[in-house]
């Protein structure tokens, strides 16, 4: 039997959610959701560890994270989420800038990107948590620089991995996209989320 909830879609004990993560995409999927809650900068060392596969690094990651915001809380449960994203063995980071947006989308013409999206989340009040790894495959098409420049001027995509936004004009760039979530490749697997918060007591409709 899961626990009573408030109003408010949060569990009558008072269980506070705290999202272990500044990142603007990831805060305003978390509210599409509904349900209060706060934000915390984990201020987690992210470099790989020697012969770390990009599952086990995310999945190391959005742990670690949602572990150093939950040793400041209590009563709470804290989500962590880690993301990398694959272009056969190359990494790809956030531009930063446009010109270097530009530069990795031509790089991605034609090309397959995997991304590996982590979530962790640790009840305070528990013994332990639980975490998923989701995954998407995203097909870039054939893309022309004039395009590629066209595209990046209007929707700049300069702290985004592989330097586009899924959510806005960069749907226009794939032929497909395999996944279980269209979340994820944002940065946060609701479908996944909301059912541990269902676990953890928290109303969702």
């Amino acid at each position: 039997m899961s626990p009573p909830v408030s109003p408010s879609g949060a569990p009558a004990t008072g269980l506070k959610l705290v999202l272990a993560s500044t990142s603007t995409y990831r805060r305003q999927l978390l509210e599409r959701l509904g349900i209060p809650f706060t934000v915390a900068a984990s201020n987690v060392d992210e470099e790989p560890l020697p012969g770390e596969s990009a599952v086990d690094l995310v999945q190391r990651l959005a742990r670690a994270k949602a572990e150093a915001v939950a040793r400041r809380h209590t009563n709470s449960l804290i989500i962590g989420s880690d993301q990398l994203a694959l272009c056969g063995r190359d990494v790809l980071g956030k531009p930063g800038s446009g010109e270097r947006a530009v530069a990795q989308l031509k790089s991605l013409s034609n090309q397959r990107v995997v991304f590996h999206t982590a979530v962790h989340v640790i009840n305070t009040n528990a013994t332990q948590g639980e975490g998923h790894v989701d995954l998407t495959t995203v097909h870039f098409r054939q893309l022309s620089e004039e395009e590629i420049k066209r595209y990046v001027a209007r929707d700049k995509p300069y702290d985004c991995a592989g330097g586009f936004k899924v959510e806005t004009l960069g749907i226009t760039l794939f032929n497909r996209i395999e996944s279980q979530d269209p979340t994820a490749l944002i940065g946060l697997p609701l479908i996944w989320l909301a059912g541990a918060l269902r676990r953890n007591g928290f109303e969702l409709p």
